[in-house]
């Protein structure tokens, strides 16, 4: 059984989210197939999103991240049966994109696995642009992460 502690590995992470790894989810090779990170990268960035209110004020003013860029460095290999935590923290807020960082901790290796990036840009759907990200969600981001984030 693991254990639901946060790892000593993402203690700097301000959202951890847990994930038990699936047979389907490795490929002929017997590990976890590459896309299966992206996947739980995405999980982690909608519950960052939830958190500080990202993801439901887009859907009243028709604003909404868009994913403009990711990336994953595969540290080690991951098999079934894993237990992961997947930690996501604000490294940047730009004036239209921010930047999330991801690391992926196994419970059975007890090593992080993978790390990468997710660089979201916030999109007015109306105008088909980007938009500068708004104070209120600047500031939401500012009390998770605990810190401030200049504009720039």
């Amino acid at each position: 059984m693991p254990t639901l502690d946060k790892p000593d590995a993402l203690a700097d992470y301000s959202v951890v989210t847990t994930v038990d790894v699936q047979w389907g989810d490795q490929d002929a090779f017997g590990h976890v197939n590459n896309v299966v990170y992206f996947r739980w990268f995405e999980s982690n960035r909608m519950e960052y999103a939830s958190r500080c209110g990202l993801a439901d004020a887009p859907r009243e003013a028709e604003l909404a991240p868009i994913l403009a860029r990711i990336s994953c460095n595969y540290r080690l290999q991951v098999r079934h049966p894993d237990f992961l935590y997947i930690g996501g923290r604000m490294t940047r807020i730009g004036t239209s994109s921010m930047t999330v960082q991801h690391a992926i901790y196994s419970q059975q290796q007890q090593k992080l696995v993978a790390d990468g990036e997710s660089v979201m840009v916030l999109f007015d759907y109306q105008t088909q642009q980007s938009c500068p990200v708004p104070t209120a969600l600047r500031r939401a981001v500012e009390v998770l992460e605990g810190c401030s984030f200049d504009v720039p």
